[in-house]
C-alpha cells in the first residue's frame, strides 16, 4: 500500500512538473496577429522540439494585454519593446534575460516619423509648425519607438503636447500606422526602421508611398523577458535554446531573418532598460515644466519627485 501511495505521489509530482513546463510565449502587437504568428511560429515549434516544453504563442490586441497576461502568470516568456519590458519588470514579475541581435551584428534600430511620398510635409519643422492642419498616428503607449522615443525627442523637447497639437490623434500598431500613411488616411505617423523593412517585404508597393521625415538616435534592440519565478531548470533550457538558435543551422537562420532580420539573441539584463527609463522620466519632466494649468507649488513638487527618480537611476 505504501509503495502504491508513493508511486501515485511520484506520478502526481511528475505530472505537475510536466504541467509546469508548459510555456506561453507572449508576442507584442506590432502588426496583425496573423502576420506575427507566421513569423514566430517556426521558432516556437523549434523551441518545443528542442526543450521538450509545450510552447504556445500568446497574442493580445495591444502591448498592455501581453504585460497583464505575464502579470497573472498566463504568459511566461515574452518579446517586448524596451518600454513595455519596463512595465513587465515593474508590474508583472518579469526580468530581462536576452536581447535581439540584427543580421548585420548590430543591436539597435531607429524610431521614425513618416508621411506619404506626395505629402506637403517635408520636414519635422513642418510638423511642429502646422500641427492643427494634420492628423497624427501615434504608437501604442507602451511602444518604445512608436511612443516613448518620439514623445521625448519630437514633442517634449519642443514643449508640445501631441494630444492638442494635431487636428486628430489616434493610436495604432506600427503596421497599421504605416499602411494608414501609405493610403493617405493619416498625414503623419510614428514608425521604426524594423517595421519599414517588414512593410517593404510584405507590401512593397505601399513602402514606395512612404517617406521618412525624422529619425531618432539609436535605440537598443528589443529584449526578451521571462517571469522571475520560473524554475531555474526551465530558465536554463530556454536560455540555452535561444542563445544557440540560428548559430549553425541554415533553416534556423532563415527563421530569424523572417522574424525581424535577426541573427540571434544574446544575454541581457534589466540594465538594458535604463536609457528608456531615463527618456520616459525626462519626457514627463518636460511636460510638467510646460504645464500652465499647474500651480507653481504643484509644479515644483512634481518636478522634485521626477528628479528624485532620475537621481535614483543614476
Amino acid at each position: 500500500m505504501l509503495k502504491k501511495t508513493l508511486a501515485g505521489l511520484a506520478l502526481g509530482l511528475t505530472l505537475t512538473g510536466a504541467m509546469a513546463q508548459d510555456i506561453n510565449f507572449g508576442i507584442i502587437s506590432t502588426e496583425s496577429s496573423q502576420n506575427l504568428k507566421a513569423d514566430w511560429q517556426p521558432l516556437l515549434d523549434d523551441m518545443a522540439k528542442q526543450t521538450g516544453f509545450k510552447v504556445t504563442a500568446f497574442f493580445a490586441p495591444d502591448y498592455a494585454g501581453v504585460i497583464e497576461a505575464m502579470r497573472f502568470n498566463k504568459v511566461h516568456v515574452a518579446w517586448y519593446g524596451n518600454k513595455s519590458a519596463i512595465e513587465a519588470v515593474d508590474r508583472a514579475s518579469g526580468e530581462v534575460f536576452a536581447q535581439m541581435v540584427n543580421a548585420d551584428g548590430t543591436d539597435g534600430y531607429y524610431s521614425h516619423l513618416i508621411v506619404h511620398k506626395d505629402s506637403p510635409i517635408k520636414s519635422l519643422d513642418d510638423v511642429l509648425k502646422n500641427g492643427k492642419s494634420y492628423s497624427f498616428g501615434n504608437g501604442d503607449p507602451n511602444s518604445t519607438s512608436g511612443f516613448v522615443v518620439p514623445s521625448f525627442y519630437v514633442f517634449a523637447k519642443n514643449k508640445i503636447d501631441p494630444r492638442t497639437h494635431f487636428k486628430i490623434v489616434r493610436s495604432a500598431n506600427h503596421e497599421t500606422n504605416a499602411l494608414a500613411v501609405a493610403n493617405q488616411q493619416v498625414d503623419v505617423a510614428t514608425n521604426n526602421s524594423e517595421n519599414l523593412d517588414k512593410i517593404a517585404q510584405k507590401f512593397p508597393e505601399k513602402r514606395k508611398d512612404i517617406r521618412v521625415i525624422w529619425t531618432s538616435p539609436l535605440i537598443a534592440l528589443d529584449p526578451l523577458v521571462m517571469r522571475k519565478d520560473l524554475p531555474e531548470a526551465t530558465k536554463a533550457k530556454i536560455k540555452n535554446f535561444l542563445f544557440t538558435y540560428g548559430k549553425t543551422d541554415p533553416r534556423e537562420k532563415e527563421v530569424l531573418v523572417k522574424i525581424s532580420k535577426l541573427s540571434g539573441f544574446k544575454p541581457s539584463s534589466n540594465a538594458q532598460l535604463l536609457p528608456i527609463r531615463q527618456l520616459d522620466l525626462f519626457g514627463k519632466r518636460n511636460k510638467i515644466e510646460s504645464d500652465t494649468a499647474l500651480s507653481e507649488a504643484d509644479k515644483m513638487a512634481k518636478l522634485a519627485e521626477i528628479d528624485k527618480l532620475l537621481a535614483a537611476l543614476n
